[in-house]
């Protein structure tokens, strides 16, 4: 069995909120990630999924370390990375490289192709320049670009052909780990799946492990092995990429589901999700509900969800929800003889 290269432990993050210009005085603070667990086993990829503002690129950089955590610990690969100074985490970024949204604004306008895939490289002391130049030009053929527009600059690339840049720049240096915060979310979707079934042939191919954010899920389905669920800074659900499709036990993760377009007939899919709309806005992360954060949207919601925060939960086959009333694929378990633990 695999073992955990990251492990996540009650991990937060709160940024503060100031009031006054020259004494500035702490006033509350934007919980955008607020006690999350969670392991990333060698090799395999975790997709996380929730709304825009529920902390999920805020956690990809907790965990690339380009954010300090408030609170928690971060192991990656055997070691704590939660407190290290940047010498001390210099040699751990050789093994953990992240790909960003936005291929347009990732790639420095300035730079040629060349120097932006090998700045790895260079940084840490890899190679002579021949050897770092040979490095890149390969790199760019296993993404799919010709290694003759190692010269070119950004801007004469399309947008697809920049990601596969981006991509090529998180291989340079053999990371173990590569986090890719919605990789594919400014891409036309005909690119998307070139640049997936990219991501998956080097995960194959080199054995790398992802952490893959995304709103549209079925992106995430794609690609997953195993989804996270997160709403408002928390994880209301985590299980298997299939079980959760086939049968979600979260409210929330229920009406994520219900929004995915159909395009079969009604004869093909008798049994389509009913459509469920969310009702009012996502609370402030500054002061979020009580008890279940969930609640106030929630068509299931009692007076205990308003109270009391349900723990995340074993229903079994790796499946775990954070909710007081279970759906789907949770009350068959719960017949059957409750929760595995």
């Amino acid at each position: 069995m695999a073992e955990d290269l990251l492990v996540v432990d009650n991990v937060k993050k709160h940024f503060p909120v100031t009031r006054g210009i020259i004494f500035q005085k702490q006033v509350g603070a934007v919980k955008a990630v607020d006690g999350v667990s969670f392991t990333v086993k060698s090799g395999e990829t975790l997709g996380i999924v929730g709304e825009s503002g529920c902390g999920k690129s805020t956690l990809a950089r907790c965990i690339m370390r380009l954010l300090d955590i408030t609170d928690g610990t971060i192991t990656f690969d055997g070691r704590d990375i939660t407190r290290l100074s940047r010498p001390n985490m210099r040699p751990i970024r050789r093994e953990m490289m992240m790909i960003f949204q936005d291929p347009y604004a990732s790639l420095n306008p300035r730079k040629r192709v060349g120097a932006i895939v090998g700045e790895a490289l260079e940084v840490h002391k890899l190679g002579t320049a021949p050897e770092t130049k040979r490095r890149v030009q390969e790199l760019l053929e296993v993404v799919g670009l010709n290694p003759e527009h190692f010269n070119r600059f950004p801007h004469e690339f399309s947008g697809g052909q920049r990601q596969r840049i981006g991509v090529a720049r998180a291989l340079a240096i053999n990371p173990k780990l590569i986090v890719c915060d919605e990789p594919v979310s400014a891409l036309d979707v005909s690119v998307q799946a070139q640049i997936l079934n990219l991501l998956e042939d080097l995960q194959q191919d080199f054995g790398l492990t992802y952490v893959f954010i995304a709103h549209d899920l079925n992106v995430v389905r794609h690609i997953s092995d195993r989804v996270m669920v997160m709403y408002l800074g928390v994880i209301v659900e985590i299980a298997p990429a299939e079980s959760l499709y086939e049968s979600p036990i979260h409210p929330y993760t229920e009406a994520l589901l219900s929004a995915i377009p159909s395009i079969e007939t009604d004869d093909e899919a008798p049994e389509r999700r009913e459509r469920i709309v969310l009702e009012g806005e996502v609370p402030s992360p500054i002061d979020p509900p009580s008890g279940c954060r969930f609640h106030p949207r929630c068509r299931y919601a009692t007076e205990i969800c308003r109270v009391e925060r349900p723990p995340l939960a074993s229903f079994g086959n790796g499946r775990f929800a954070a909710c007081h009333h279970p759906l789907g694929g949770a009350r068959a378990h719960d017949e059957k003889g409750g929760s595995d633990g």
